[in-house]
């Protein structure tokens, strides 16, 4: 009898162990593997508010899942980041899908939001790179004007500055390369009487209001657009394209980050409307304060931090 108890005894605790070893997802005798960290988030942006807020509130929204996120901070133009994110420098990079296809792939770009979309990501993934959803928002490039200039010679697209002999035309230095700025001011629209202005730490609308240029590049999210005191002409040749946001990730990041980094980066793109952006832009461009309280507070305000 002793024996028998003592077998029994010996199945029940076999029984325990194993049923112990199956809840936890192995064999008594097999550890489980420890979980994999999460990769380091790299997160770069160009030189303007605009992306000084994107880059801030991607970075946020991951580090509150609990990424590791360094910020390169502003990178510069759109070609300096392309750089950057192609050497590894960045793995994270809001960018405008129609830069990507006119400015960067140099492509002509599709008729819609979503072909233009579908050409930059494919461009993207040739590099070893890939893009994650669209904003709901897009923020084009405005030939924009005083309101008073644009009653004093009748203008009201952009093809009527050729009413206009000789003009002054502020922008980023590399707009004077790209399609989507002075180039196609000159070669789709003729306007070759446009004399350009470089823009570097002054406002182009405080340009304009100084009458130190005619015209300038301004942003359809400017907070300034909403004033009245100022006209984006209408693009009527479409040179502007189409230009919602759409995270530049590199394949690896994406691949080691899994769903947790790609539903929280769409999850934050998902709630950038326009009047969101154009809220966030005059929150630091006009009332002075920092990206990273402005992002924060966003974030917050829609659960995703």
């Amino acid at each position: 009898m002793i024996r028998k108890h003592t077998r029994r005894a010996a199945k029940a605790a076999f029984a325990i162990s194993l049923g112990v070893a199956i809840v936890l997802g192995g064999t008594a005798a097999v550890a489980s593997a420890a979980p994999q960290a999460k990769p380091t988030v790299l997160v770069g942006n160009k030189n303007f508010t605009e992306e000084f807020i994107l880059g801030q509130l991607y970075g946020q929204a991951l580090a509150a899942k609990g990424f590791t996120v360094k910020y390169a901070g502003s990178l510069g133009s759109s070609e300096l980041a392309d750089t950057a994110i192609k050497s590894g420098k960045i793995n994270l990079l809001p960018e405008y899908t129609g830069v990507v296809v006119q400015d960067i792939a140099k492509e002509t770009p599709g008729k819609t939001a979503s072909a233009v979309y579908a050409q930059a990501k494919k461009f993207e993934q040739t590099r070893g790179l890939t893009m994650l959803n669209a904003t709901p928002f897009y923020d084009t490039d405005t030939v924009t004007v005083l309101k008073s200039t644009a009653q004093k010679y009748g203008l009201k697209t952009i093809g009527d500055l050729k009413k206009v002999k000789s003009f002054t035309y502020a922008g980023f230095p590399e707009c004077q390369t790209r399609m989507t700025c002075l180039l196609g001011l000159k070669r789709t629209y003729g306007l070759t009487q446009t004399k350009f202005v470089p823009l570097s730490t002054i406002s182009v609308y405080t340009l304009l209001d100084d009458g130190k240029a005619t015209g300038g590049d301004g942003f359809s999210t400017d907070p300034q657009q909403a004033t009245g005191k100022y006209v984006a002409l209408t693009d009527t040749k479409h040179i502007f394209g189409f230009q919602n946001v759409a995270p530049i990730v590199s394949q690896k990041l994406l691949a080691a980050g899994g769903s947790a980094f790609s539903s929280t980066v769409n999850a934050v793109s998902s709630k950038l409307t326009l009047a969101a952006m154009q809220a966030m832009n005059k929150a630091v461009g006009i009332d002075k304060k920092t990206p990273a309280a402005v992002a924060s507070a966003f974030l917050k305000a829609n659960g995703l931090k």
